[in-house]
Order: structure tokens, then C-alpha cells, then sequence
């Protein structure tokens, strides 16, 4: 099992910046791949960005290109999401999630294990 919790979540203006931290406990991510969910009120759940085991591999919505980064230090068994420029339409809750994979894995259905969300809240 592996348990991961969100943090760096809250309130910014338009412009502004937040980095989402995704501490993994219980077993070890290195062999993970992981990823950055993201869900607004009235809306389906969507991908923001993943990462494979190495982090090597990286892919970004277009939504957020340019201004998300995703990150891992699995020494720190942690992921993080750096976002810049943020825009009132980030405003969401944003999961963290995990599967065991050495490739990138794209679809959220695919993955195994889920954080419980921190939010955000883009002001304009």
C-alpha cells in the first residue's frame, strides 16, 4: 500500500504562484509512476501532469503548459507540482496519485493509489 498526502494548497491572486508537495509513505515510489489530478466544481476530473519512475519522462495538459512543472525526489520519496502564472480557471481540488509503472502513464483510471486533495483557490 502506498499512502500519499498533498500539501501547499490555498488561496492566491491571479498571477501568483503555489508548489504542491505529494509526500509518499508506505513503500518506496522510485519504481512509480505519478501523477497531478485536478477537479473544479462541476467538472470531471482531468490530467495535469505525470511523471515516470525516473523522471525522465514528463507530459503536461495543454491547459498548463509553460507554467506547471512536475517533480520528483524519490530519495524524499516526494512529487512536486510547481505552478506559476496561475489563472482563475486552475482553481480546483489537486490529487496526487501513484502506479507502479516504468513507463508514464497517462490516464487516471490507470492509477492504483490517491491522495486525499489540497485545494486551490485562484482569486482574480
Amino acid at each position: 500500500q502506498v499512502q500519499l498526502v498533498e500539501s501547499g494548497g490555498g488561496l492566491v491572486q491571479a498571477g501568483g504562484s503555489l508548489r504542491l508537495s505529494c509526500a509518499a509513505s508506505g513503500r518506496t515510489i522510485s519504481s512509480y509512476a505519478m501523477g497531478w489530478f485536478r477537479q473544479a466544481p462541476g467538472k470531471e476530473r482531468e490530467s495535469v501532469a505525470v511523471i515516470s519512475w525516473s523522471g525522465v519522462d514528463t507530459y503536461y495538459a495543454d491547459s498548463v503548459k509553460g507554467r506547471f512543472i512536475i517533480s520528483r525526489d524519490n530519495a524524499k520519496n516526494t512529487v512536486f507540482l510547481q505552478m506559476i502564472s496561475l489563472k482563475t480557471e486552475d482553481t480546483a481540488v489537486y490529487y496526487c496519485a501513484a502506479v507502479q509503472s516504468w513507463g508514464t502513464v497517462l490516464g487516471a483510471d490507470e492509477y492504483r493509489y490517491w491522495g486525499q486533495g489540497t485545494q486551490v483557490t485562484v482569486s482574480s
